[in-house]
């Protein structure tokens, strides 16, 4: 059976329906398309835990900020439904902003999820102030529509992987959270589909993101645990072209921020390449 493109709300609910009363069980892997190996991960692994995988493909408009890249985002979804069918997805549901956000005015107007403030004004949150209302609210919605078994998210936006994970806690939302690693290319730079906007010289400047990471690897390999001490290890393996937004570390456990390595930390950080805005992190293990 070839993939199925929905865009309908009524209608996905309508199928799901039918294969839940065959006793199917439900994958979600959310996604705003420009699927790139990454997602492909996050979909062959939905395909190895549930019977039916559904690839949610929106650009969503209430996740991003005023001046951010909406307008140009990437879209491919005939690239798309190659790339989903032969990770194994089964349905794509592919709305239109109408279909979510029906006759909306003003984003103003809509009913929001609002992650903690002590969570978000941290890290990606600090700068991108109402994009994880965003992300939260869209997630909401879509696990409300497609009510799925579990839902795949990769390790790349580990912020927001987390504050899912809260959030579905918080809510008593019937889903199981799978955590995804981060995929890379072949040269150590994470996947994204906002690589694509990279010259092939800022290619070469933004793979010093992944290597300030791993220079903060090896630090706490030779035994240095101070943050403040890794944090001049990292900012010295960036590369001068690079415009640092930040580079924090949090505890995984409860992303709050810590001045010492203990337990599992996250050292993640987001800088400019040109006028492309990248993420990368990195957990370290103790």
């Amino acid at each position: 059976m070839s993939i199925k493109v929905i865009n309908k709300i009524d209608e996905l609910r309508e199928t799901l329906k039918e294969l839940r009363c065959e006793s199917k069980s439900i994958g979600l892997v959310p996604t705003m398309g420009c699927l790139h190996a990454g997602h492909k991960s996050l979909i062959e692994k939905a395909h190895s835990l549930a019977d039916i995988t559904v690839v949610s493909v929106f650009v969503n408009p209430i996740q991003f900020c005023p001046g951010e890249d909406y307008d140009k985002y990437p879209r491919t979804l005939d690239d798309d439904k190659i790339a989903a069918e032969s990770s194994g997805a089964d349905i794509i549901f592919a709305p239109s902003v109408n279909e979510m956000y029906p006759n909306l005015q003003k984003f103003s107007d809509l009913t929001m999820v609002v992650p903690p403030y002590e969570l978000t004004d941290i890290m990606c949150g600090k700068s991108r102030v109402g994009h994880f209302d965003g992300v939260e609210t869209v997630v909401t919605k879509l696990f409300n529509i497609v009510q799925p078994d579990i839902a795949c998210f990769g390790m790349k936006d580990i912020q927001q992987l987390f504050l899912i994970k809260k959030m579905v806690k918080d809510l008593n939302i019937p889903v199981e959270i799978i955590s995804c690693p981060l995929v890379r290319e072949a040269s150590g730079l994470a996947l994204s589909s906002r690589n694509k906007y990279l010259s092939d010289e800022d290619k070469k400047i933004a793979l010093s993101l992944n290597k300030a990471l791993n220079a903060i690897k090896q630090g706490y390999e030779i035994g240095i645990k101070d943050t403040k001490k890794l944090f001049d290890i990292g900012l010295t393996n960036l590369n001068k072209n690079v415009e640092l937004e930040y580079l924090e570390f949090v505890n995984e456990s409860n992303f709050r921020h810590t001045d010492e390595i203990n337990k599992a930390t996250i050292c993640a950080l987001a800088a400019r390449v040109g006028n492309v805005r990248l993420i990368d992190n990195i957990v370290i293990e103790v």
